[in-house]
């Protein structure tokens, strides 16, 4: 039977075939790898389930995750449940690397966001469900930790409800006993489950006592359905009870058109809950048809893959987890990507976490990890043959918010430190790696202090090459107030030819932003036309380091006489007579330090307003407005100039401040004087690092 679409939803049951590909998702510390423990236990892929505090899991196997306690990459596992075959991707959760489900979320199906009844996460949930909402995918919500809730699920769901622009529908309500859930009841079925640790739960009849609240729920969710379905709406308005299918016809084709999330509950760490879900999601979760359908890929054409993640490694070479969208790819074929490039794949490799058995081939609908594509990236498609592959999906990468200065700790890993960090930026899309030859340094930025600390670790644990780090150098320049103005002369006599330029130049201010300017003014020939370039290079080479120890900008500088010998005249004397004249008429004209300034774009929580605006004003930076986050409730920005200075650890600030959610952007704006002790420091500092 083939695939529903989004618009008619599955009929009479009817479940989607072929293999369905789920993320799983969800704020840090929400319980996402214990979920994805709970779910290979229930479904036999493991004995027993590991835990992400003993450092046994399946998922969070790299030595960083294991370290920190948090998924750094997404973990990839498949199953089979009652005869039909699942890819579970755990993404992770920590805001600084969110930015690695957006490559995954293509490619599902339908996603699991687990969540817990804590308001202070509801920011980080929205986070979550707002990339799920912007890539369109039907997703459910799993309200984890229902073991240990201090607070009732009706009391929770408005909290959770502020997180999500689409409806919250509740599927089951727990089962309290002395104030623990010790079981739930769903009210489609309308029958109780008791929770038996680590084990399916078990039927039980329906407690009276459990009725009235059972009734109340169950009318609450169906009217919910009746605003999709007018047949269900009559009925219920005719007090008639609705069959069965209908209502479980109208979960499934409300999730896949995402008019609603349906809300599960449970405890992925006692492995309560799980089978309600994987039933929820063979019965309910779209299938491959309705993905394709999403991301405009036709079922008829060549074998087509989408790759959503890239792993280096020192033994086994390069691997790119992908998708199969259409048709089955195998060991050995020539492949092109949507980048153009032609390569063959080198080997199929289902992964379990970081177990990997090697396979023939990959069929339609599953994931594996193909071998070698040296030249495919993150986000290519690559189809089999000659022909280049279509794009699937654009993701930008994020902007950077955090960045450092990094340098070899032994010069003799200079060269392998730059290979190395390539091969994770190729890893990691939100990295960027810029050489900065006029500051001297090798800048690597990311999205936050752990995003950085995790690549470092990275770099020293498998790529052998440990740096030292620092905050990065500021742009800062220097200009002049007035004028000035000098003759230079350069004569040296050394047998045979001598050496002989003479220039004099005036120097003067122009406004801020306008560079510099070289102005010819010689008449007469004083100095020669073929010396005249020469005087600009040479005024350009003091240029780069002015008596303040910056580069010069916003200045004019105008050649107005000279003099020359027909013999011993030449480029470089000119040249070097250039920078006489401009070293003696520059501090005649009063240099002054400039700093970059910066239009910072801060967006926070609302409730975080005050304390995310003393940050900034702390900071020297000066507030433009506030005003609403365009599309966010209960969300605002801050407008503001800071000095770049002031930007090292403002994200780790913030986010401290709003719970770990907010952020910004920036972006240069002007250069602005700075005076007095401040700038008598910077020139200070520059100054003993010049000496070093």
């Amino acid at each position: 039977m083939s695939a529903a679409s989004p618009a008619g939803g599955p009929r009479n049951g009817a479940r989607q075939p072929g293999p369905r590909c789920i993320a799983i998702v969800g704020p840090f510390q929400s319980g996402k790898t214990t979920l994805l423990e709970s779910i290979l236990e229930r479904c036999g892929a493991l004995s027993r389930a590991g835990s992400v505090k003993t450092g046994n899991s399946v998922g969070d196997a790299a030595p960083e995750a294991r370290s920190h306690q948090m998924s750094t990459d997404p973990n990839v596992a498949s199953v089979t449940f009652l005869g039909e075959r699942f890819h579970f991707i755990d993404c992770p959760g920590s805001v600084e690397f969110l930015h690695e489900m957006r490559h995954v979320l293509p490619v599902v199906d339908a996603a699991v966001v687990v969540c817990e009844a804590d308001d202070r996460k509801a920011p980080a949930l929205e986070l979550v469900l707002r990339e799920l909402e912007e890539a369109d995918i039907p997703r459910f919500l799993f309200l984890n930790k229902i073991d240990s809730a201090t607070r009732r699920v009706r009391e929770t769901l408005p909290i959770l409800q502020r997180a999500s622009r689409t409806p919250l529908l509740l599927r089951q309500i727990p089962i309290w006993q002395k104030g623990i859930a010790i079981g739930f009841i769903d009210l489609a079925l309308e029958r109780a489950f008791i929770y038996r640790e680590h084990a399916p739960s078990e039927i039980v009849p329906l407690a009276a006592e459990e009725t009235g609240r059972e009734k109340e729920a169950r009318f609450s969710m169906l009217e919910k359905l009746a605003d999709y379905d007018d047949a269900l709406m009559e009925e219920l308005l005719g007090d008639m009870e609705p069959p069965q299918d209908r209502i479980f016809d109208d979960l499934a084709r409300e999730l896949q058109e995402r008019h609603v999330v349906p809300v599960l509950i449970g405890s992925a760490e006692r492995g309560n809950g799980v089978t309600r879900l994987l039933k929820a999601l063979r019965h309910e979760a779209p299938g491959l048809d309705v993905t394709r359908g999403r991301t405009g890929v036709v079922a008829e054409g060549v074998p087509l893959a989408q790759v959503m993640k890239t792993w280096h490694s020192n033994h086994g070479g390069k691997l790119s987890l992908a998708r199969m969208l259409r048709g089955r790819l195998a060991e050995g074929d020539v492949v092109t990507s949507s980048s153009g490039v032609e390569t063959r794949i080198a080997g199929v490799i289902e992964l379990k976490g970081a177990e990997q058995s090697r396979h023939p081939a990959v069929e339609e609908g599953d994931v594996a990890a193909f071998a070698r594509l040296e030249s495919v990236a993150t986000g290519d498609s690559i189809a089999l043959g000659k022909l280049r592959a279509p794009m699937v999906s654009t993701i930008a990468p994020p902007e950077a918010v955090h960045a450092l200065a990094v340098a070899a700790r032994d010069r003799k890993d200079d060269v392998k430190l730059t290979s190395s960090l390539a091969r994770l930026a190729d890893e990691d899309t939100a990295l960027s790696i810029e050489q900065l030859p006029e500051l001297g340094e090798l800048r690597l930025a990311g999205q936050g202090e752990m995003h950085l600390r995790v690549t470092l670790e990275r770099l020293a644990g498998r790529h052998g090459v440990t740096v030292e780090s620092k905050p990065p150098q500021i742009g800062y320049r220097e200009t002049i107030r007035g004028k000035g103005g000098a003759r230079g002369r350069h004569r040296k006599q050394s047998g045979g030819h001598g050496q002989y330029g003479d220039v004099v130049l005036e120097v003067a201010a122009l406004p801020r932003g306008e560079g510099i300017r070289f102005v010819d003014r010689i008449v007469g020939g004083a100095v020669p036309r073929q010396y005249i370039a020469s005087v600009e290079a040479g005024m350009r080479d003091y240029c780069r380091n002015g008596p303040l120890g910056f580069p010069l900008v916003d200045l004019e500088v105008t050649l107005t006489d000279g003099s020359y010998h027909s013999v011993d005249s030449s480029d470089m004397a000119f040249r070097q007579a250039a920078r006489i004249a401009m070293a003696e008429a520059v501090p005649q004209a009063k240099s002054v330090l400039l700093e970059p300034i910066l239009a910072v774009e801060v967006v926070i929580p609302s409730e975080a307003m005050s304390r995310a605006s003393a940050i900034v004003s702390g900071r020297r930076g000066q507030i433009l407005g506030y005003d609403s986050r365009p599309g966010w409730r209960g969300w605002d920005q801050i407008n503001a100039l800071m000095p770049e200075a002031e930007m090292a650890g403002l994200i780790v600030e913030l986010r401290s401040a709003t719970s770990g959610v907010g952020s910004f952007t920036a972006r240069f704006d002007h250069l602005a004087e700075l005076a007095g002790k401040p700038a008598d420091a910077v020139v200070s500092a520059h100054a003993l690092a010049q000496a070093r």
